[in-house]
Formats: structure tokens, sequence, C-alpha cells
């Protein structure tokens, strides 16, 4: 294995297990972003695909540039069909689940959540959906719902080799499997590894699986770890950093041409989706300017488009942009990568 992508080396772990292949199919419940900390994205690289549940919006929706094999669901696994409440965290979307006390730990750190209702299918619907006749992993991490995801999964008709299942509760790191474990040891797996974090299991009729599973967790720094890489851009050892710097240039160079929506798309992607659309007070024409012309160079010119005037926020957004203001803004910025300037070395 070249490189691990995992929090915590699980990808390794699965993979000593399950053999060096170009095929096979997974279930990622809790994938999480398709790259960062991610599970089975060694195995998409490796020619695999598989089921993904995701109940973040944004997270779910990255998977159809980065891994258009996969099956996204965007909502989450549970023991029937229907909806649920989700607590979904900003920033720390590790803690996002269905459990509010996760949510809860999330709110000890900062970091800030807000309830939605998402949609909720059992395993067994999305693999059936899927027509998987063979399931070579299950992964499952949704801090601390982990039986009411094994609830609808019958273990009698779909026979994971195995599962890899987050096993403690967020924050404090307690024992959190004694809820579920039962069941999976008595519908024939077999406990093979806790890493810390993780518990292990094998389906017993696995015997080549069970053979090849580690029985003790893999030392750090045995593989390298995709997370240790700075940003692509500043950092030379990142394996795409060329890439990146190409991009940028690129980027930065075209910026007076792109596309406005384009442009507002970027430039408001951490506002929540309704907020463009209410009314533009001046409270949100002051928020909205400090994301479209931050720092103290364009105080000046924040404070004459606040007395423009639009029905909604998305409307001002576009009308700030359009303003000679912000379009000399960009100008400044593509200066040094479209041939305006003439830059020394290799900044970026």
């Amino acid at each position: 294995m070249d490189v691990s992508y995992a929090q915590n080396l699980e990808d390794y772990v699965l993979w000593r297990a399950l053999g060096d292949r170009r095929d096979g199919f997974y279930v990622d419940v809790g994938g999480g972003h398709p790259v960062a900390d991610n599970v089975s994205c060694w195995f998409y690289l490796q020619g695999w695909r598989g089921v993904v549940v995701e109940p973040q919006e944004q997270l779910a929706r990255a998977y159809a540039f980065a891994r258009p094999r996969d099956s996204v669901f965007c909502g989450a696994a549970g023991a029937r069909d229907g909806e649920v409440e989700f607590h979904e965290v900003d920033r720390l979307h590790g803690f996002s689940s269905v459990r509010p006390e996760a949510a809860a730990v999330a709110e000890s750190f900062g970091a800030s959540s807000r309830v939605r209702r998402v949609a909720m299918q059992t395993l067994d619907a999305l693999i059936e959906r899927e027509g998987a006749r063979e399931i070579d992993f299950v992964k499952i991490d949704v801090e601390g719902a982990e039986a009411e995801v094994l609830a609808g999964l019958d273990l009698a008709r779909h026979r994971p080799k195995a599962f890899c299942i987050e096993a403690v509760a967020p924050g404090d790191m307690a024992e959190n499997w004694s809820g579920w474990e039962p069941r999976l040891l008595g519908s024939g797996y077999e406990f093979m590894l806790f890493d810390g974090l993780n518990r292990y299991y094998a389906a017993r009729e696995a015997q080549d699986v069970i053979a090849r599973f580690p029985r003790v967790k893999p030392e750090w720094g045995i593989v390298p770890t995709f997370g240790i890489w700075e940003r692509a851009p500043v950092n030379a050892g990142h394996p795409d950093h060329a890439l990146a710097l190409r991009l940028v240039r690129g980027l930065l160079a075209a910026l007076p041409r792109l596309d406005p929506a384009l442009l507002l798309d970027l430039l408001t992607a951490s506002l929540p989706r309704g907020e463009l659309d209410a009314p533009a007070s001046a409270q949100a024409k002051a928020a909205a300017l400090d994301l479209l012309l931050p720092g103290e160079g364009a105080r000046r010119a924040r404070e004459r488009l606040a007395a423009l005037d639009a029905p909604n926020l998305r409307a001002f957004c576009a009308k700030a942009i359009a303003s000679d203001e912000f379009r000399i803004a960009l100008a400044r910025i593509a200066m040094s990568y479209d041939g305006g300037q003439l830059v020394d070395g290799e900044t970026i």
C-alpha cells in the first residue's frame, strides 16, 4: 500500500485483511469528505466502488466530482426508512450526527451546530437498490449511532466479509460498543482488532480474511499518511504541488474573466444556503462585504458599497461584484499572474 488516506490507518488494516485486489465493493457509512480522513478512498483508487452514506450536503456533493463510480446517499442510515433529526456541526464536521450529544461535544470546543431533518434509509434498502451481491467491508462512523445503523442490516441476508466500526464515544473516547457488538458476535462474526478508535470484525465463513487480518494495531508511519501534507500550493513535498501551483496561477490570472455567478458562489460559499435569499439588512450587507472585500485596505470601498439597494442579499452581492471597486480588486490580484507585472521567483 502506497499511502493511507484514513484517520487511523483503517484503510491499511482493511487492505491487509482483504488482499491487494483491483475490484471490490464497500459500504461507507459516515463517509465524510471523499478524500480527507476517508477509509474507502484508497480502495476507490484501486478500482473498487460502493455505497457512501453522508448526510452533510456539501460533503456528499463532493463525491460526484471526485468519486463518480460511488453511489452516494445524502442522508442517514438507520433502523427504518423515513426521516430523522440530524445535528450538523460547522467546521468540525466529524462530530455531526443524529445523536445530539455529539454536537454538544463539538460545541464545547467552540463549534456551532444546527438541527435539520434528513432522509433515513436502512442499509438493507441501500444495498439492495445497488444490487450488490458481495460486500467486502462495511465501515461505520456515526458518532454514537452505530447500533441504529446495524439494526437496519439483515446479517442473514447480507454478509460483509469485514466490519470497521468506530467504537468510542465522541469527545471522551469511552468504550461505546456494548450496545451493538453482541449482535455481530451472535451473527457469525469474530472480533479481530481494536485500534483505540475502531473495532474490526470478520465473517466466520471468510477464513482467508481472518487469516490475513492484523491482530495488533499497526504502528503509525508504517505507510505514509495523506493527512501529514499541508496545503498543496504551499508545500513543495505535496504530491500535487506542481499541479496546484499551475491551477492557482491560472485561476488568479483569469479572475477578471470569471463568470459573475461563479465568483458569487466562490465568495459566499461559507454562508448558509438560505441566507442569500433573505432581505439585505444593513448588518447582512456589512457581513457580506467583509467576505467580498476583506481587509483594512478595502474599508472605504465597503462603506461606499453598503449604500447599494437590493431586494435580498444575493442581489446585493451581485451588485457589489459588478462594482468598480471589486473589478479593480480582481485586476490587482491578477496582474501578478496575467503578464501585467513582472514577478521573480516561484511565489504563489
